[in-house]
């Protein structure tokens, strides 16, 4: 029986021979059993971070990510990755200064100054990434296969929608099939308040956890803050944009439209299945909005 409040004692080892010293260990995960994460202290250094991933295609979006694009974002804009073990899926990480802003009391002038800059670090990752051969053809088939799985999701959630909130999913998962091309990009794929980092010593932010990177629309990269922290804050979301250099044109705001509808119905399934609430309620909200013709 494994502790999951501590690494298995072979790649703890693994991680004291990478950094010269055994490290002092703390628990950093979130509260789910797939969060597999501590913080490693050695004395008279910043903390390292252990990560083990949850499944292997995790592990190699990250090792992708952190080797090839993510340097682009600059000193403490993401991880560096120290080492790898493939064979545990682990990941030896460098820390990124400050804490997430979702646990930051600060105030909204300083938050806004921080959706702007991590707008503005998406922007280098989305132009940093190699879309070249078959990530450009993955990146180019991404709404199409969001949209196929959005009857996957319906399937799943059964009775947490109605008729009509069912239909208008389905309508809105079958619009994404008919846009136009839009802009493709390296995607973080997890942009939201809980891995966006700033320090406000330095005022200065950066990105964790690039577990779900990948080529695909860079509007795909602005889901997740859609339907959570720019619900209630459009400042926010125009710092966020301002910092990305740009606004969605017409046809991303109809993606994302579009792609709030099925993120809204993966809530609903994984919300109870995880007996996370918060989650439930992120679906439910959104759903309430897309019915009232709100989203925006």
């Amino acid at each position: 029986m494994t502790d999951p409040t501590t690494p298995p004692a072979a790649l703890l080892a693994w991680a004291g021979r990478e950094l010269g010293a055994r490290p002092a260990v703390q628990d950093a995960g979130h509260p789910r059993a797939s969060s597999r994460v501590w913080r490693l202290d050695l004395p008279g250094t910043a903390p390292f971070y252990l990560k083990i991933s949850p499944k292997a295609v995790m592990y190699e979006r990250e090792t992708l990510a952190l080797r090839s694009a993510a340097p682009a974002l600059g000193s403490g804009g993401a991880p560096q990755l120290r080492a790898s073990s493939a064979e545990d899926l682990a990941l030896l990480l460098t820390a990124v200064p400050g804490r997430p802003l979702k646990q930051l009391e600060i105030s909204p002038l300083e938050e806004a100054r921080a959706h702007r800059h991590g707008g503005a670090l998406l922007a280098r990752l989305h132009a940093a990434g190699d879309l070249s051969g078959p990530r450009r053809a993955e990146a180019a088939q991404a709404l199409q296969a969001a949209a196929d799985g959005a009857e996957g999701h319906l399937a799943a959630a059964g009775d947490r929608l109605n008729a009509p909130e069912q239909k208008l999913v389905r309508r809105l998962a079958e619009e994404l099939r008919s846009l136009p091309p839009l802009p493709l990009a390296y995607i973080h794929g997890d942009a939201w308040d809980r891995n966006l980092m700033w320090s406000t010593s330095r005022q200065q932010a950066g990105w964790i956890d690039f577990e779900r990177s990948r080529a695909a629309t860079a509007v795909q990269d602005f889901v997740l803050m859609a339907c959570s922290t720019w619900t209630d804050r459009p400042d926010l979301r125009a710092a966020c944009l301002q910092g990305y250099g740009r606004n969605l044109t017409v046809e991303e705001q109809h993606a994302l439209t579009c792609l709030a509808a099925i993120d809204a119905v993966s809530c609903l399934v994984w919300g109870p299945k995880l007996d996370d609430p918060h989650v439930t309620a992120r679906g439910r909200r959104t759903l309430d909005r897309l019915m009232a013709g709100v989203f925006a």
